[in-house]
């Protein structure tokens, strides 16, 4: 069964960073994009970062260009989102989550839409302080 599980998650100040990472199981990524949502107290889950199958395409909301990375290791079958400057705006639970398909199309927004995506994980909380 296909199993992805996030982990890194912690309360931090204004400022500070973290490293997010989302191990999966039961299937190669090798052939699938994959992402990062957010979803705060009273918030509607947000798209935060997308990434193709070979990592050449990425892709961030406005909210976190400059701020936030996303990687992955198809070796180790695991996507990071590294997250600096963070801001207490950016509290909320962190998912991954797998695309059934290697990229997006040329063009598309289809990264920003949850409904993209097949499987998700249990998320990790993210709090910072001011």
């Amino acid at each position: 069964q296909v199993q992805l599980v996030e982990s890194g998650g912690g309360l931090v100040q204004a400022g500070g960073s973290l490293r997010l990472s989302c191990a999966t199981s039961g299937r190669s990524i090798t052939t699938s994009a994959m992402a990062w949502f957010r979803q705060g107290p009273g918030n509607e889950r947000e798209f935060v970062a997308a990434i193709d199958w070979n990592g050449r395409n990425t892709y961030y909301a406005d909210s976190v260009k400059g701020r936030f990375t996303i990687s992955r290791s198809n070796v180790k079958n695991t996507v990071n989102l590294q997250v600096t400057a963070l801001k207490p705006e950016d509290t909320a639970a962190y998912y991954c989550a797998l695309a059934p398909i290697p990229t997006y199309p040329s063009g598309s927004d289809s990264y920003t839409r949850s409904a993209e995506y097949v499987y998700w994980g249990q998320g990790t909380q993210v709090t910072v302080s001011s």
